[in-house]
């Protein structure tokens, strides 16, 4: 992150089963407005750069996300590793997918989201982790939004 001046919003996630929310840092454009500035780990229809409405009910709370306002055009695709390497091993695999302008974060060493920029290779980051799950080294999900769900997962 930059010198930005970044605020912390919040998403209830109740259907989780484990978590029962997440956080995020994002710019705040006023109104109620706020980018988002880091990729979701556990939501779904919500994505990096997405222009999301969230509000408070007082000034010491964290503002709660309650739409997204306009999607941004990225996408994410969220891994668990599943092979024994190292928290750093995992991380560099991941990056070679940056040339498809595919780019992590990381969870806790197993769990890392992916966001791809709208000028990124979708397909062929898609490509490449079908690859690598049917080697046994991952599994992966989209993370689209479900229909009736919110938020969360069926």
């Amino acid at each position: 992150m930059t010198d930005e001046k970044l605020t912390k919003i919040h998403l209830d996630i109740p259907g989780n089963n484990e978590v029962a929310g997440e956080s995020f840092w994002a710019e705040n454009l006023d109104n109620n407005l706020y980018r988002m500035r880091n990729t979701p780990f556990h939501a779904y229809g919500i994505n990096f750069y997405d222009i999301v409405y969230a509000e408070s009910d007082s000034e010491e709370l964290t503002p709660s996300i309650q739409n997204v306002h306009k999607y941004c055009g990225h996408k994410t695709l969220r891994v668990i590793f599943l092979d024994d390497a190292s928290a750093e091993e995992r991380s560099a695999k991941l990056s070679t997918l940056n040339e498809l302008k595919a780019y992590n974060e990381n969870a806790d060493g197993t769990l890392f989201a992916i966001d791809i920029e709208p000028e990124g290779d979708y397909g062929a980051v898609c490509d490449v982790l079908y690859k690598w799950e049917n080697e046994g080294i991952l599994s992966y999900e989209t993370c689209e939004a479900r229909e009736g769900f919110g938020f969360d997962a069926e």
